[in-house]
C-alpha cells in the first residue's frame, strides 16, 4: 500500500505538467482556512448556486480545474478573490479521472487544511448543518482526532419527466429535483482498501436495473484533514493510508456521517450524458453513461410509489443514511 500511495504521488506531480493556471490567488489562504478542489467541465450553469451554497457553508477558498469547457466556465469564475483556477485540455481519464490534478493541489496548497472534495452537482450535508457552520464540523473532528468524514451519495430527482421543468442558473437544485431513494442499498467492505462499497438509489433501479452490481458507487469520503502524504485512489470512494477509509464502527455504535444529494437529474442530463459518453473520459469505457444515454432516448421518470421527498438531515439519519454519531 505504501508502494500504491508513492505510485499515487508520483503520478499526481507528472500530470500537473497539464495544468495552467488561469487565476491563482493562493496566496489568500490562510492556515486556518477550509478548501474546496473541484474538477469540472461545462458546468457554468450550476456554479452560481454552487459557489453560494458552500461558502454560505463556510468554505474560505475554492480550488477548481476546469478540463476544457467551452460554455464560459473560465469567464464566469476570473475575478473571484476566493477562487483559484486551472484549466487543461488533457485526458481526464488519463490523469485518474481528475484524481492526479486534484491530488496534486491538495499536496502542493492543502497540507494541513480541511478539504471537502466534491463535483458541482454534489451538496453536502451533515449533521446540524442547518444551524452550524462547516468550521463547526471541522472542530469537532480535530477535537476528537478524526481525520476523514464519509458521505453517503444521495441520487434526487424531480416528480416527472427530467427534462419537464428548465433549470436556471443560480437556482437551488432541490427545488426540481427533491425527491430519493430511501431504501434499496447494499453495502459491502471493500478488502483492498477497508472502504464500504454502497450501490443502488434510482440509477441501480432504472439505468442498471438488469446489472446492479456494475451500478455506480455511492460510498464517498470527501472532507479530509488533509496530509501532503496522502492520495485518493478511485474518485473519493478511497484513500491512502488505508486508515482514512475506517470511517465506520466495528465494535457497535455508529461514527458520524453526512451526505452528498447528488442533483444530477435535471433537464440538462440528458444532453450531458451524450456529450460525455461521446467523449469517452470516463471510467470502464463510460459504460454509466452509454447506460444513461440508452436510457434517456426512452425518456424515464425516476419517481416511483416508494420514493420520499428530502425534507433536510434529519430525515436522512431516521432513514439510516446518515448519522450525528456522538456529535451532540
Amino acid at each position: 500500500m505504501r508502494i500504491r500511495r508513492k505510485y499515487r504521488l508520483a503520478r499526481a506531480f507528472r500530470k500537473s505538467r497539464e495544468l495552467r493556471p488561469v487565476q491563482d490567488n493562493t496566496r489568500r489562504i490562510s492556515q486556518e482556512d477550509i478548501l474546496l478542489v473541484c474538477t469540472m467541465r461545462n458546468e457554468q450553469i450550476r456554479l452560481p448556486y454552487f459557489l453560494e451554497y458552500y461558502r454560505g457553508l463556510g468554505v474560505d477558498h475554492f480550488l477548481f480545474v476546469d478540463n476544457g469547457s467551452n460554455d464560459g466556465t473560465v469567464e464566469y469564475l476570473q475575478g473571484m478573490p476566493d477562487v483559484s483556477l486551472w484549466r487543461t485540455t488533457a485526458s481526464y481519464r488519463r490523469a485518474g479521472f481528475g484524481i492526479d490534478w486534484m491530488n496534486y493541489l491538495k499536496r502542493r496548497y492543502a497540507h494541513g487544511h480541511w478539504v471537502l472534495v466534491v463535483d458541482p452537482d454534489e451538496f453536502f450535508i451533515y449533521p446540524f448543518c442547518d444551524t452550524r457552520p462547516i468550521r463547526a464540523l471541522t472542530d469537532w473532528l480535530d477535537n476528537s482526532s478524526i481525520r476523514s468524514f464519509s458521505a453517503m451519495l444521495i441520487d434526487v430527482y424531480p416528480k416527472g419527466r427530467l427534462d419537464e421543468v428548465a433549470y436556471q442558473p443560480g437556482q437551488d437544485p432541490l427545488e426540481i429535483a427533491n425527491w430519493f431513494d430511501s431504501g434499496n442499498y447494499t453495502i459491502s467492505l471493500n478488502p483492498t482498501y477497508g472502504n464500504l462499497w454502497i450501490q443502488g438509489g434510482p440509477r441501480a433501479r432504472v439505468f442498471f436495473a438488469d446489472r446492479p452490481k456494475k451500478a455506480p458507487a455511492l460510498n464517498k469520503i470527501p472532507l479530509v484533514k488533509w496530509d501532503r502524504k496522502y492520495a485518493y485512489v478511485s474518485s473519493t470512494h478511497a484513500l491512502l493510508p488505508r486508515g482514512l477509509n475506517r470511517v465506520y464502527e466495528t465494535g457497535g455504535g455508529e461514527k458520524a456521517s453526512g451526505a452528498l444529494l447528488h442533483t444530477k437529474f435535471l433537464d440538462t442530463f440528458g444532453a450531458k450524458a451524450h456529450e460525455e459518453l461521446a467523449r469517452n473520459q470516463h471510467y470502464a469505457q463510460s459504460a454509466e453513461y452509454k447506460a444513461y444515454a440508452e436510457a434517456m432516448d426512452q425518456e424515464p421518470e425516476l419517481w416511483c410509489k416508494w420514493s420520499e421527498r428530502y425534507i433536510n438531515w434529519r430525515q436522512l439519519e431516521i432513514l439510516g443514511l446518515m448519522s450525528k454519531g456522538n456529535w451532540a
